[in-house]
């Protein structure tokens, strides 16, 4: 009886052991798909159509197989908050950072940080233990953000409100990373996620309305970059996040991110041929190093 158990569980378990990677590859590549659209829509269009698209697929599919939706009021407007924090503001401010020059690894990097953020914060918010460790990493993964954004700017590459963006993304998706975690536990994923979705289109849409002029030029690689990031990133990354939320320490799963900005650099030194000097490059090593310390640190929670 114990055979048909192990082939049983062992597609799970292979699944449960390459999940992290495959979500850190998606991820990354939204950085690529942002910078390939954007030169055909305004960033808060692109993504209001974006949003748009995923919630109305996701609604269809939730009445078709009549999935549960949220047991309260009170518990869909949690799921619509986090949504506006990990949809809204984080890719408002990632896509806004790159429509005004910064370049996509740039982006990664900044939002790289998000690991250090989310543990620092996890302490007082979810009662997570942090280290002195994890406080070296946080000072490490500034520092090295801060060498990369100074040479960026000498450069001419990018602008300090693109910069300044960047970072509002950066805490949009660590606040709401903290907020799923601590009042979206019980979501249904598929319900859930039409809410997320819907509740970040209405954000974007009005600021569409009220700030871009919302044309929208329907070229091959706006085609494309709109088809992966609803299906790929939409459907599959971000349902992989919260899956990875549910299952970990907000830290601990946080951490995963530290692998998205050498995953974008070398896609956008592939796709666009963005460079990294050697002072970025140490910057970015800065930030590896400053993120690893969080999966260093004690898992029984004792000082390191």
């Amino acid at each position: 009886m114990s055979a048909p158990s192990r082939d049983g569980t062992r597609p799970a378990s292979l699944w449960l052991a390459i999940t992290p990677g495959v979500f850190v590859f998606l991820w990354s590549t939204g950085f690529i798909g942002a910078k390939l659209g954007l030169p055909s829509a305004e960033p808060m269009t692109f993504l209001a159509l974006r949003f748009l698209l995923v919630s109305g697929l996701l609604l269809a599919f939730v009445l078709i197989v009549r999935a549960p939706w949220p047991r309260s009021w009170a518990a869909a407007g949690h799921i619509a908050v986090a949504g506006l924090l990990l949809h809204g503001v984080y890719l408002g401010g990632v896509f806004a950072s790159i429509d005004l020059g910064v370049e996509a690894g740039v982006s990664a990097l900044i939002d790289g940080v998000q690991p250090l953020l989310t543990a620092v914060a996890a302490g007082p918010v979810l009662g997570e233990k942090v280290t002195p460790r994890q406080w070296l990493g946080l000072g490490l993964g500034f520092l090295g953000v801060t060498l990369v954004v100074w040479q960026k700017l000498a450069l001419g590459l990018g602008t300090p409100l693109g910069m300044a963006l960047s970072v509002l993304a950066l805490f949009g998706i660590t606040a709401g990373t903290l907020y799923q975690k601590r009042f979206c536990s019980e979501m249904p994923l598929r319900s859930g996620n039409a809410i997320q979705f819907a509740a970040a289109a209405l954000a974007t849409g009005l600021l569409a309305l009220a700030f871009e002029t919302r044309r929208i030029d329907w070229t091959p690689e706006f085609l494309f970059a709109m088809a992966w990031l609803v299906i790929v990133l939409s459907f599959g990354a971000v349902t992989l996040l919260i899956i990875l939320i549910r299952r970990g320490a907000a830290s601990r799963v946080a951490s995963l991110f530290y692998l998205v900005p050498p995953s974008t650099a070398v896609l956008a030194w592939l796709i666009f041929d963005e460079r990294f000097g050697p002072l970025a490059l140490a910057g970015m090593a800065l930030v590896v190093l400053g993120v690893a310390l969080i999966n260093l640190a004690p898992r029984d929670g004792k000082p390191g």
